[in-house]
Formats: C-alpha cells, sequence, structure tokens
C-alpha cells in the first residue's frame, strides 16, 4: 500500500479537534456541512484476459478456416482463459481487497470488472448463448463475505451488469473425437458495482444506470458477442449535503469508444450538487498515442472529463502522477515486483456544484507494494491499484 503524505493542516485540524473535544467534554453529534468524504475507485480484476478467446477466433476466421475450425479456436482459447481464472485464485485476492478496504474504511467505493462466471452443459447449437446457470465465481459475493468477516459492513447500493458473455469450452475438437471430458460452455457476466459504507451515516436516496450506445461487438464462430459497458450514479446525504457518486469502465480496446462512452456519461452530472467521478477511465493522459483503427489519441477521454466536462483530476489535488501508477500488472496477476505499475488510467474526479474542485486530505493508492501482494502464492490483489481519496468541500 502506497501511503502518502498527511497534509500538515489536515494533522493540525485533527490535534486541535482532538483537544478542543476533551476541553467540552460529551456533546451530541450533529450533521455538519462540510463532513468529508472518503472515496475509492478499485478494478478488481476479472482474473484472466477476456480478449484471448475472441483473438483466437478472429485470427482463424481471417486465416480463412472453416466454421468448425473457428469454433475449436474459440472453445480451445475459452478453455485456457477460464483455466487462468483458477490461477489467479479471487478468493485469495479478495482476501487482499477486503484488507485494503478494512485499512481504509472508504465511504463509497467504485467497483469494476466485477465478475460472475458461471458454466453449464455444452451446447454447440446455441453458441454466444448467455445461459449457463452453476455458479462458480461471485466475485461481489465473496467480496462482501469477505468484508463482513472483518467486520466490516458495507452494502452494494448499485449493481450494474454489464458485458454478458458466454462460448464453448473444451480442448480438442468434438469433429474429430479428441474433444475432452470437461467439455462445458463458461459464461462470464461483468459487473459495475458501488458499495457503501453502512456505518458512516450515510443514506443513499436516488440512483440510476445505464448502459452504453457506444459498445465493442465482435462476430466470430456465427456469433455476436457484446462487451457491453455502462455507468451507474447513485446520490447520497452526508450529513447536510447531497452528493452524486458515479462509477463507470470505459472500453479498453478503443479510445474512439471510450471517448463516445465519456460523452454520454457526462451527461449524468448533477449541477445542482457536487459529483464524484470514479472509474477505470483506460484513458492514460500522459499517452498521446494512437491505437490501431482509432482516430483519437489514448489520452482523449481523460481531456474530455477533465476540459469540457468540467471535472477536476482529484489525485493532481494531492500529489505528481509518477506517485499515482495504478496499472498494469501481468495476467497471471503474480509479478515478482510493482515494475508493471508504470501509468495511471484508475481515477477519482471531483466538481463542486459550481464547478470549483473539491479539496483533497488525505490520499493513497493502494495494492501496489510487493509487501501487498498474498505472501504464499505470490498473487497481486489486482492487476489494477486502488485509488482512495477523502475529499472535501461538499
Amino acid at each position: 500500500m502506497k501511503i502518502l503524505r498527511a497534509r500538515t493542516f489536515a494533522v493540525a485540524a485533527t490535534v486541535s479537534l482532538v483537544v478542543a473535544a476533551v476541553a467540552a467534554g460529551p456533546v451530541e453529534a450533529k450533521p455538519q456541512p462540510g463532513k468529508p468524504v472518503t472515496v475509492m475507485s478499485r478494478n478488481v480484476y476479472l482474473g484472466a484476459d477476456i480478449n484471448r478467446p475472441v483473438n483466437a477466433a478472429l485470427t482463424a476466421q481471417a486465416q480463412g478456416k472453416t466454421g468448425p475450425e473457428i469454433l475449436v479456436a474459440l472453445a480451445n482459447a475459452t478453455h485456457v482463459t477460464r483455466a487462468i481464472v483458477d490461477q489467479t485464485d479471487y478468493p485469495v485476492r479478495a482476501e487482499l481487497l477486503a484488507d485494503e478496504i478494512t485499512r481504509d474504511e472508504p465511504d463509497l467505493i467504485g467497483l469494476q470488472e466485477v465478475a460472475l462466471w458461471r458454466s453449464g452443459a455444452l451446447q454447440l447449437n446455441q453458441v454466444g448463448v448467455p445461459n449457463a446457470s452453476t455458479t462458480d465465481y461471485d466475485f461481489l459475493q465473496i467480496l462482501l463475505d469477505k468484508l463482513e468477516a472483518r467486520g466490516e459492513h458495507y452494502r452494494a447500493v448499485s449493481i450494474g451488469n454489464r458485458a454478458d458473455v458466454e462460448a464453448p469450452s473444451f480442448t480438442g475438437s468434438p469433429f474429430d473425437g479428441t474433444i475432452s471430458a470437461d467439455a462445458r460452455d463458461i459464461r462470464l457476466t461483468m459487473r459495475d458495482v458501488v458499495l457503501m459504507h453502512v456505518e458512516d451515516g450515510l443514506t443513499d436516496i436516488a440512483d440510476g444506470d445505464q448502459i452504453y450506445t457506444h459498445n465493442l461487438v465482435v462476430t466470430a464462430a456465427g456469433a455476436s458477442f457484446r462487451f457491453d459497458r455502462g455507468y451507474q450514479w447513485v446520490d447520497v446525504r452526508s450529513g447536510v449535503t447531497n452528493l452524486r457518486f458515479i462509477n463507470t469502465h470505459l472500453e479498453a480496446f478503443s479510445s474512439d469508444l471510450a471517448l463516445a462512452q465519456a460523452s454520454e456519461m457526462l451527461t449524468a452530472t448533477a449541477e445542482d450538487r457536487p459529483t464524484v467521478l470514479v472509474c477505470d477511465c483506460n484513458s492514460d493522459p500522459l499517452n498521446s498515442s494512437i491505437k490501431p483503427n482509432d482516430t483519437v489519441p489514448h489520452k482523449a477521454p481523460y481531456e474530455l472529463i477533465t476540459g469540457s466536462g468540467g471535472f477536476t483530476d482529484e489525485w493532481l489535488e494531492w500529489a505528481p502522477a509518477e506517485e499515482g501508477w495504478t496499472s498494469g500488472l501481468s495476467e497471471l496477476v503474480n509479478d515478482p515486483t510493482a515494475d508493471g505499475f508504470d501509468h495511471r488510467i484508475d481515477m477519482v474526479f471531483g466538481r463542486t456544484a459550481t464547478g470549483a474542485p473539491l479539496a483533497v486530505d488525505r490520499g493513497q493508492v493502494t495494492g501496489t507494494d510487493v509487501g501487498d501482494r498474498d505472501p504464499a502464492t505470490g498473487l497481486w490483489p489486482s492487476d489494477h491499484g486502488g485509488v482512495v481519496l477523502r475529499l472535501r468541500g461538499l
């Protein structure tokens, strides 16, 4: 956990408050305007590279392979991907994530890649139809259980279902009699989730969720796979102040799509109250490169949000960019060093009702020090780091 320096004025203010409280004795707590709110953005990592099966099928397609050959390529790659999900062991990683949350006790958490992995009988006549129903890993429930075991009571106040994709999984081929005995269908449902700390005097009063109209769609093996993304918002009352909290995960494989999604998301900004936006933005403000088939640079979504979108990058109100690297480790998340954390795409943005920045008096990046790994397996909590900021001026 990368804990950054505390502001001198914050420490002095804390000391003054303690002295005053001792002198005055117990008093009845009353809601105070400007009460700080601690927020966290945390990509928990779905457990493997979901692009592998798609790339395998598209490569076979581009090579002019037959329909059965493309299906086999898809299924064999899905089998490898699903095995890696077991290897990256989310129940172990969830212990580490729960430790992070317990240490920092954020009031509101925006989670991305909260996977629900399911499986079912092999249905070669229904490739791409998401109907498998046996739960293998429910990332949300596992994390909530770990938190409860630590005495930390969090409630999912918004669960946004995103991509819901299914593909066959086997080694060998059903067309030559070499198909493996463990053949099955594998289903992945991606979710974004907002957690609220039950004990912090917050009240959720309204919420909304929206799938983007601009999303990645891939056609392979005779089926269409929709990789939908979206945004969600929760209006929260803190003391006498209402706050809008937005969580999103922008497209990773196309900055053009990510830019269009960011533009849609900005319509959810509340003009009459402070707004905090957390995201895995997949947009590095220091990266001006353009991905193949794109027309805008990697940094374009970030620049939209901080430009005409009217948001402030709250991390930069606290520390330099190079102290906030959050991405990105290898697929197996067992890297021996933290060298993979070399850029910043996980963000906390903020604005008051008048468009001014929110003040930050505490901040850190979590899960990016070698000591944050599981000592037995060497697994990191995620392939991303988390961002935690305590915000004032609400």
